[in-house]
């Protein structure tokens, strides 16, 4: 990396120069094309100009090596002013009090001196992302429209539980085993939360019209018993439905596979490498029927897709789910020391009735030093095969037999296929 020593050794100020020059035409060309309509001389800044500011910030950057770095300083307070009299000479004929065009001539500057300093990458990237930031005005402004109170509330939660109350947390065992960690224990908290989270907005800003198969692929993510449990009522009312939303239901109930298989990746990456085969094979067999099912039945029935009302994160939802966390990892120490593996895939099977994620994060956890590593793959996929054969009852029970069918078949053979394939590879790692 380079560094202002080196600005000017070899081709240092030139190679930073010609990036601050591009950089500058990126966003001068944004800028430009939202300006268009306006008469040449109208626009305060447009591809032009802001490639100037941003080799003038690259000139600022190189006088500031040479002489002080005042002049750096001097170069910005002086472009500030400039852009501030173009800014209320335009106010006379424009009624737009918007400083978007004035804020990024000032990035645009700085991009320019970064990338003369050396900080190429950075300056590319910040600059790429300002550009996507401008051209998407009315998405955001659209997203933000759309926003309801309670999920901007979540967002700020979620935001208090990661990066305010995590780093306060000890990082050291308690208790019997050592095994209550309250630092670890919040951490898988807040990355559960933080993927339901992403699923829930993702449906959000997808919206209903991109489809059943869209929106029940991310609401997986967050809830795909939710999900479920409004399909299978839904179908009861509405039989003719049944096979589209089946098709719903083995999409979200899919979706949980690779979900488990990610939270597994982040807490003990070496489980992956065991884990990957069964949870694929899970996966297509519950991903191809629910895109078959929706191929031949999508042109002849037209479904109005849920809309998830619940709060994506609730602080009091995040406490319950770390005391079920610290519960099953003292449970989990307790049943192996008392019945060894028998124990594990016995809290395994009872935690899969109501839920994955919490026996997935333990065992993954306990992997690291506690477990084998084939114990906790054929425990996760035993609980991920519970919960599937609990959905399955779930749309048995109240979607009607044509749904219950559908769901019940594939998810059956989906959980005994990938049971098989967990047991022959833990078979295999043992021999």
């Amino acid at each position: 990396m380079m560094t202002l020593n080196d600005l000017y050794t070899h081709n240092g100020p030139y190679v930073g120069l010609f990036i601050a020059l591009l950089l500058g035409l990126l966003i001068g060309a944004q800028r430009g094309w939202v300006l268009r309509d306006r008469a040449s001389g109208q626009r305060i800044a447009g591809i032009r100009t802001h490639a100037l500011i941003s080799l003038y910030g690259g000139c600022c950057a190189l006088l500031a090596q040479r002489f002080s770095a005042v002049m750096l300083g001097a170069g910005l307070l002086a472009l500030t002013i400039i852009g501030c009299v173009g800014y209320v000479t335009s106010q006379k004929s424009y009624a737009n009090i918007s400083i978007t065009t004035l804020t990024g001539m000032l990035l645009t500057f700085c991009f320019g001196a970064l990338a003369v300093m050396g900080e190429h990458v950075l300056a590319a990237v910040a600059a790429v992302i300002t550009t996507i930031i401008l051209d998407n005005k009315s998405e955001i402004h659209g997203f933000i429209n759309k926003l309801q109170e309670h999920e901007l509330d979540a967002a700020l939660k979620l935001l208090l539980i990661s990066v305010v109350m995590l780093p306060l947390l000890p990082n050291q065992g308690f208790g019997p085993w050592n095994a209550i960690n309250p630092y670890e224990t919040w951490w898988m908290v807040v990355l559960i939360a933080s993927i339901s989270f992403a699923g829930y907005f993702a449906v959000k800003l997808g919206g209903a019209e991109k489809g059943i198969i869209f929106t029940s692929l991310f609401a997986g993510l967050s809830s795909s018993t939710a999900l479920t449990l409004h399909f299978s009522r839904l179908s009861r009312d509405n039989p003719s439905l049944s096979p589209m939303l089946s098709s719903g239901i083995l999409a979200a109930c899919g979706t949980m596979f690779p979900r488990i298989l990610l939270v597994c990746s982040v807490i003990n990456p070496a489980l992956t490498h065991h884990l990957w085969l069964p949870i694929l094979t899970m996966s297509l067999l519950t991903y191809l029927p629910a895109l078959g099912m929706w191929y031949m039945h999508h042109r002849h029935n037209q479904i109005q897709q849920p809309e998830l009302k619940q709060n994506p994160l609730e602080i009091s939802s995040a406490l319950f789910f770390g005391f079920v966390l610290m519960l099953i990892m003292l449970l989990s120490h307790w049943l192996q020391e008392w019945l060894g593996q028998t124990g594990v895939y016995l809290l395994a099977a009872f935690s899969g009735l109501s839920d994955v994620d919490a026996i997935s994060l333990s065992l993954g956890r306990l992997s690291l030093s506690e477990i084998s590593i084939q114990t906790a793959v054929l425990g996760i996929i035993l609980a991920a095969s519970v919960n599937s054969l609990v959905k399955a009852g779930m749309a048995i029970s109240i979607g009607g037999r044509g749904l219950g069918l559908r769901v019940g078949a594939t998810l059956s053979t989906a959980v005994s296929t990938g049971l098989l394939v967990s047991w022959l590879i833990s078979g295999a790692a043992g021999h």
